[in-house]
């Protein structure tokens, strides 16, 4: 029998292909965490210095956020994903076999601003969905998304450690990366589907980014809810390490690093968030996970010596970014068909901005006031997520803006109206 995530617009076996390939590609954004203090080592180069290397794919990755995944609008998508899967995979070699910091740091600027294909899948993979299928489809593909993120870094310190070597890490990577070369050009469509297809010059599409935040209600809740519920997202993992290597926890990294695992449950579980968005609307998802990642700092709070508190807040922090993210998706895709790339540029570049402002605080919180210090941090950020939900819920009630997810044709704007016009929907 057919899954409904599957019929009839989605090709048999393309959901499992797309979410695999979201998972690979998205976690060369973060396996070279782990590997930072045996680069250091190699270069003879302190941690501060050998820490640019990920700040440097940090960077890479906004910058192809901003001036790559616009183009999915109107790129033929095969020829795009294949050019930037061939693009990753030569940098993840140059980075597996650089001589120096500098020239590895270099090509981790590259490979992270072409790794950026999971932007380009998810509003991909919308447009081929069957009415009332938008959620299910982004619930399977954000899932592998959230998986890939979660386990690189396990992943990768498990290979340097197998292989004595943190290159290994890079080579494994680029040999993923480019399998996808033989497998995703088969699942991606040639070029956006015709219904959504707008030609624009490249230009044009950059320039329309910022009117989109000022015509798109929908556009600005999302990022807004996005951008908050990651800041508390990032601030939590960012700071983690450094309360459970402090008395009187006292781990050491391997356990550390075992933190990734224990917090597969909860993204598995927020695949499910997809149906539920489908079924009651992107706010009702929105509500929910904004209530379990309050649960979640709770537990960091009241109970942050135990780690069976903390990995279930983990699996509770997980469900809740990964199901609002799906939801926020969800929301922003049905407001304009034919500028969802963009809106998809928007959205993960406000999300991206409020993980590195969580980390941010949250370093200076934690040095300051300790563990309280994050949890008050990551409560702060889930209280404003709460006032704008409170706010959009006042105003907007169930409409378009947070009701039922729209069919994949919904929002189109009428002929000669232009794109923007739909996004006001």
């Amino acid at each position: 029998m057919t899954s409904a995530a599957t019929r009839p617009g989605v090709r048999r076996g393309t959901i499992p292909v797309f979410a695999t390939a979201t998972a690979i590609t998205v976690s060369n954004i973060y396996f070279t965490q782990p590997l930072l203090d045996e680069i250091a080592h190699t270069f003879h180069t302190s941690a501060s210095t050998a820490g640019l290397v990920a700040t440097l794919g940090q960077i890479g990755y906004a910058l192809g956020v901003v001036t790559v995944v616009p183009l999915a609008d109107g790129a033929r998508l095969r020829r795009l994903s294949t050019l930037l899967l061939a693009i990753t995979t030569v940098g993840l070699l140059a980075g597996a076999f650089a001589p120096s910091v500098a020239l590895l740091g270099a090509a981790a600027l590259v490979f992270s601003a072409s790794t950026v294909l999971p932007q380009v899948i998810m509003p991909t993979v919308v447009s081929m969905a069957s009415a009332g299928n938008a959620g299910r489809v982004l619930g399977a593909v954000g899932t592998g998304l959230t998986l890939g993120a979660l386990l690189s870094r396990t992943a990768a310190g498990l290979i340097a450690d197998a292989t004595g070597t943190w290159r290994a890490g890079f080579v494994v990577a680029a040999v993923a990366t480019g399998a996808l070369l033989l497998v995703l050009p088969r699942y991606m469509p040639a070029d956006t589907p015709a219904p959504h297809r707008e030609k624009v010059s490249y230009g044009r599409l950059l320039a329309s980014l910022p009117r989109l935040i000022v015509r798109n209600a929908s556009l600005r809740v999302s990022a807004a809810l996005g951008g908050t519920v990651f800041a508390a997202f990032s601030a939590f993992w960012s700071s983690l390490a450094f309360h459970l290597t402090a008395p009187p926890i006292a781990l050491g990294p391997a356990v550390i690093g075992l933190f990734g695992l224990f917090s597969v449950p909860g993204a598995l579980a927020a695949r499910y968030s997809g149906r539920l968005t489908d079924r009651f609307g992107p706010l009702t998802v929105n509500v929910m996970a904004l209530t379990s990642a309050a649960l979640a700092f709770v537990l960091f709070g009241v109970a942050g010596r135990s780690l069976i508190a903390l990995a279930v807040g983990c699996n509770l922090l997980g469900y809740a970014t990964t199901s609002g993210q799906i939801a926020n998706q969800a929301r922003i895709f049905a407001a304009g068909p034919a500028i969802r790339a963009r809106l998809n540029t928007v959205y993960i570049f406000s999300v991206f901005a409020g993980g590195a402002t969580g980390s941010a605080i949250a370093a200076l919180s934690f040095s300051a006031f300790g563990w309280a210090g994050v949890v008050g941090t990551g409560l702060g950020f889930l209280a404003l997520a709460a006032a704008v939900l409170a706010w959009h819920s006042a105003r907007a009630g169930r409409g378009p803006a947070g009701g039922t997810v729209a069919p994949a044709d919904a929002g189109r704007a009428p002929a000669g109206s232009g794109p923007l016009a739909a996004g006001r929907r």
